[in-house]
């Protein structure tokens, strides 16, 4: 799940709570959006799942809306899958918008086309995916929007190729961090709700999260959407994504190299010292977060200075937790097309 902003490691914290003048206007972090509570996401699918090389992978991910329309790409998170975004896509598409879905590395359909290749869940190695997967498609721009490591992969794409996104919409906001900013140690109730980074730095974590994956993805969905009452078809329908072969390997190395008890590739060395930096963020931007978010996640006003660009932040009330797309798809959408100025 998101990796929570330190406000001792970083530079940016002296950004004052209460209002930021910004490009959408002056802003009150305290402004609020309601969305009534799902009791359950619907039970829409999506279809045909679409394949394509790109990169180091065979990806997987649906579409939906004209081909010809500006594009939006959908991130998910950990441990959710693309029916995060079922009841979003719809919205997007009757917008006008191309809507391109894909499973990240280690979930549904998406593998690796070499058995040789590292399963490496470093961040910098899933923005570069996304980043094939628009070249593989021939999608020289698109809004990019996202939550966890969707959000997380969202923002390294719009600070290090801002010429690749239109806009941007960031659940839980500026979530760019680095092994360096990892080290430092947090408060101790902080460090509580990281528990499972740590049961995952150990052997025996590895193998229970092989072992439970079903029932340990469950449970981080119970704690970090506290009032979300999905049913068991629900959960069950996303749990598909984590039979992938290689989703316990890409989970395990993506936590272990954030505590830098994992290596990455040399190949993403450089992007890696470029947001070990934490760089600003220029593209038009959205940041959401639920008012119910059980989940890690950083004070808006911790993050507001790393947006230079036109910027907006909205609090969805209405017990709405850290999967926000699905508990609230009609705000999520909203921003979407809001950010990139409508379709």
């Amino acid at each position: 799940m998101t990796q929570i902003i330190n406000q001792h490691r970083r530079q940016f914290l002296g950004v004052a709570a209460g209002t930021v003048a910004v490009g959408f206007g002056v802003i009150d972090l305290a402004r609020a959006e309601t969305e009534t509570p799902r009791s359950a996401a619907s039970n829409a699918s999506f279809g045909t799942i679409k394949q394509i090389n790109a990169g180091v992978l065979d990806v997987g991910y649906a579409e939906a809306g004209p081909a010809t329309g500006p594009v939006a790409i959908l991130l998910h998170g950990w441990p959710y899958d693309i029916h995060a975004f079922v009841d979003v896509a719809p919205i997007l598409a009757q917008a006008g918008y191309r809507v391109i879905i894909p499973y990240l590395r280690g979930y549904g359909s998406t593998n690796f086309l070499s058995g040789k290749t590292l399963r490496n869940g470093e961040p910098g190695a899933l923005a570069a995916d996304i980043i094939d997967l628009m070249d593989a498609l021939d999608i020289k721009k698109a809004v990019l929007a996202g939550f966890d490591w969707g959000a997380r992969t969202a923002d390294i794409i719009a600070a290090l190729w801002p010429e690749r996104c239109r806009a941007l919409v960031s659940v839980s906001g500026y979530l760019v961090s680095s092994q360096a900013s990892g080290s430092a140690p947090l408060p101790p109730a902080a460090e509580l709700q990281w528990w499972y980074q740590f049961y995952f730095a150990t052997e025996r974590g590895r193998a229970g999260y092989e072992k439970y994956t079903h029932d340990f993805a469950k449970l981080i969905w119970k704690l970090a959407s506290p009032q979300w009452k999905f049913d068991d078809a629900t959960f069950d329908r996303s749990a598909k994504a984590f039979e992938n072969k290689d989703h316990v390997a890409i989970s395990i190395h993506n936590y272990r190299w954030r505590l830098g008890l994992a290596q990455g590739e040399a190949k993403y060395e450089e992007i890696e010292k470029k947001l070990a930096v934490a760089p600003v963020i220029s593209v038009p931007a959205i940041t959401m977060e639920g008012d119910a978010n059980g989940a890690p996640h950083p004070d808006p006003s911790a993050y507001a200075r790393k947006f230079s660009g036109r910027y907006d932040f909205r609090l969805i009330t209405g017990g709405i937790g850290h999967n926000l797309p699905q508990e609230a798809p009609q705000a999520f959408a909203k921003a979407v097309i809001d950010v990139d100025g409508g379709a």
